[in-house]
């Protein structure tokens, strides 16, 4: 996706985002993104994982000024194809089919085939026959210069530059290699019938002349292209969840025009369309139901395995599956304005974006070609001077150009952070950047919002008590009948819970409302009246409001025929997995506080409901942000919850904002992490999953500076042959793909 809009914040700014080609590692990142940095006023970041440059420059400079940048540092660049037209089908091999994994896979097989019996022959001397040597050259040429081709032409190309990467360090070893075993061959004694040679770990010493290493030429590149291919697939895979979020949706629509359906793709509908979605179908994009009753299944897109029940009036997203009656949905986003759509572009924020630990680890790839040149000619002079044996001395070097490339390191960050924002996703947590990721390790105070988020922000009915002699069952149909005629929410809250108890309610005459008092009017020949009517209430009566009152809750008092005859009462319900959800936020070693407008009898019976001590009632919206300031103050690091407007400065003061996806958007906005389904037990889910992927990217980085900073000193001391050499640095790429890739197993 990309834009060229300037931002609302910096008027002057213009935002980019740019595919680089012919990266091979993460210092082709760290050179590409210093030489667009360098440009006047240009802010980037490269990321090697997604081989994407997402740049911030001033207006007045040209996109094309920037490709211009990136091409003369030696790579390619483009911006993304636009998504295809309406009209264009695309074909569904098109999709899955990727040339340059193909072409590399290739590659490999036929590397693997012709290595394979040169590493036997050398590694096994039973197998050395006469003239042995001279089928190893024939079967190591073709791996080592077709084989090894984009390490060469990648190498050449840098060298052109005044440059170094990983494909430098490989190409000078694999050639090193490759041209002593042709000196040795033709102008020494290895190409002579009867040679022999033996198979070491470690450097041997013997004479030059007669040593050759074609089998450490020919087994580092199909080792390297093995890593390669490896190490692209799980890249792939990596990205496998944000392409699937991005596929979700529904490709066409059955459009109501004029009365009749009409088949339209769902890129040409428009704000106020009415489309029908039929059992089993996907709703084509967010909108508000207009006819029709049915369940919604959005497991795909919250990880919410039960289905919702919805009717008319009621919202739908774009994605969910109809699972049961015909409905008629008026759309009210479409496009790149949908929840779906939002989904992917946080996603996508999040996985081109680089946590500290990245930026480090960038830092050091940066510098470590050029340091581990330097190495490799410390090491053949070391060697040279100390034992005066070239061929010990040339293995070592060679053994260190091999092992030092520093792949992992580039790999560790942006493959666990895109296994773990994309599990995120298929589990309805968006994490907007990987900043955050640092933020939920620190946090050990979790605020949450009350309405909308331990509670349902819905007014319902709670509990009926029907005085001596009266039916509770008759008392409800009364209230209801005449509640049902007001447009109060807590009228409308009675009404729906009695009508939900005792089934169709009757109807009302001569209905009033006196305002500030309550309502009266006549149901089946009885004169009803509800409120504060009564000039003396019933002990009874009086005690059951007083304690339904006293529990936080509104009392409404409701008699006929000049009695008072009972008392109904509602209530913000408690959502019924926040007891649950608060007690995962405590083993996960958080202090939860309750925050909320409310006044405090209110806020601490539903604190005590859900098993939290510490309370913050009466606060006016601009005060919530003073509250959580005040616990910062305190010495805490403070993870906000919540999800109305008069919550968003808060979420975005807090040191860790998470916001409900079923709040507004100003709240989304505003949050560091984003829970797409209304249940605060994802928020633990969210914590644990990014502390998850935090844990996993360190471990990744651990291993790859310590595979480094031990091999180093191994291939120096003429420990590695530069054939396992090869493997072991193809091993350390993969393992930390590998690695990262467990994210996907998050539940």
């Amino acid at each position: 996706m990309t834009s060229t809009t300037p931002t609302a914040a910096e008027p002057d700014l213009a935002r980019v985002e740019l595919l680089i080609g012919g990266m091979t590692c993460a210092s082709c990142a760290a050179r590409v993104e210093k030489k667009l940095n360098r440009m006047d006023g240009v802010t980037a970041t490269v990321n090697y994982a997604t081989e994407k440059a997402r740049i911030t420059h001033p207006a007045t400079t040209r996109v094309t000024d920037l490709i211009a940048t990136v091409v003369r540092t030696g790579y390619t660049a483009e911006e993304p194809a636009p998504p295809p037209e309406p009209d264009e089908t695309v074909p569904p091999e098109a999709a899955t089919d990727d040339p340059e994994l193909s072409a590399l896979r290739e590659r490999l097989v036929v590397s693997v085939l012709l290595a394979a019996p040169v590493v036997l022959l050398a590694m096994v001397p039973a197998l050395q026959f006469d003239n042995w040597q001279w089928l190893s050259l024939t079967l190591a040429a073709p791996v080592v210069v077709w084989g090894g081709l984009p390490f060469h032409r990648a190498a050449w190309t840098n060298v052109r530059h005044g440059a170094a990467t990983m494909d430098t360090l490989v190409s000078l070893g694999t050639l090193a290699a490759f041209g002593w075993s042709l000196w040795a061959l033709f102008f020494g004694d290895a190409g002579m019938p009867g040679m022999r040679h033996g198979f070491d770990l470690t450097v041997s010493r013997a004479d030059g002349s007669s040593m050759i290493y074609l089998e450490a030429a020919a087994g580092v590149t199909a080792f390297l292209l093995l890593g390669r291919w490896l190490e692209a697939r799980s890249k792939r895979r990596a990205g496998a969840a944000l392409r699937a979020l991005m596929e979700l949706g529904a490709k066409d629509v059955a459009v109501l025009r004029d009365g009749r359906e009409v088949r339209i793709p769902v890129a040409r509908l428009a704000v106020g369309d009415r489309f029908v979605v039929r059992p089993g179908e996907k709703v084509a994009t967010d909108g508000t139901v207009v006819e029709g009753a049915s369940a919604v299944d959005a497991s795909l897109l919250t990880g919410e395995s039960v289905p919702v029940d919805v009717g008319v009036g009621d919202a739908v997203t774009g994605a969910t599956v109809n699972a049961g009656g015909r409905l008629i949905v008026e759309a009210t986003r479409v496009g790149a304005d949908t929840q779906l759509a939002r989904m992917a572009q946080l996603v996508e924020d999040a996985q081109g974006g680089k946590a500290e630990v990245q930026r480090l680890a960038d830092r050091i790839s940066g510098v470590f070609v050029p340091v581990v040149l330097l190495i490799a000619v410390v090491t053949f002079g070391g060697w040279l001077a100390a034992t005066g044996d070239t061929v010990a001395a040339f293995t070592a070097a060679v053994a260190v150009l091999i092992i030092a490339c520093p792949c992992a390191l580039g790999l560790a960050t942006p493959t666990a952070l895109m296994v773990g924002t994309g599990r995120g996703a298929q589990l309805g947590i968006l994490i907007k950047g990987p900043e955050v990721l640092e933020s939920t390790r620190r946090v050990d105070t979790v605020v949450l919002d009350k309405t909308g988020t331990v509670t349902t922000g819905r007014t319902t009915l709670h509990g009926v008590y029907a005085a001596e002699g009266t039916d509770e069952a008759e008392l409800l149909r009364l209230v209801g009948a005449i509640e049902h005629a007001s447009e109060h929410p807590v009228a409308r809250a009675i009404a729906a819970g009695a009508e939900e108890r005792v089934g169709p309610l009757p109807g009302v005459e001569d209905f009033t409302n006196l305002p500030g008092r309550g309502v009266r009017g006549r149901v089946e020949g009885r004169e009803v009246a509800v409120g504060r009517l009564w000039d003396a209430l019933p002990p009874e009566v009086s005690r059951a409001r007083d304690e339904a009152e006293r529990d936080g809750r509104t009392a409404v008092v409701v008699g006929w025929d000049g009695a008072a005859r009972g008392v109904v009462s509602v209530a913000d319900a408690i959502r019924e997995s926040s007891a649950e959800a608060v007690a995962e936020l405590r083993r996960l070693g958080l202090t939860p506080v309750l925050l909320t407008g409310d006044n405090r009898r209110v806020a601490e019976s539903v604190a005590r409901a859900v098993g939290i001590d510490e309370v913050i009632a009466e606060v006016l919206p601009e005060e919530k942000v003073a509250s959580v300031e005040r616990l910062r103050a305190e010495g805490r690091t403070v993870a906000m919850v919540g999800d109305g407007v008069n919550d968003a400065a808060a979420l975005a003061t807090a040191d860790l904002g998470l916001a409900m996806g079923t709040g507004t958007d100003a709240a989304i906005e505003a949050g560091d992490l984003t829970l797409v389904r209304g249940d605060l037990r994802v928020a633990a889910d969210a914590i644990r999953l990014s502390r998850r992927t935090l844990s996993t990217i360190k471990g990744n980085l651990v291993w790859a500076f310590g595979y480094n900073v031990a091999a180093l000193p191994l291939a120096a001391a003429g420990m590695l042959n530069p054939m396992i050499a090869g493997a072991a640095m193809a091993f350390s790429s993969v393992f930390v793909v590998t690695n990262s890739l467990r994210l996907r197993a998050f539940r």
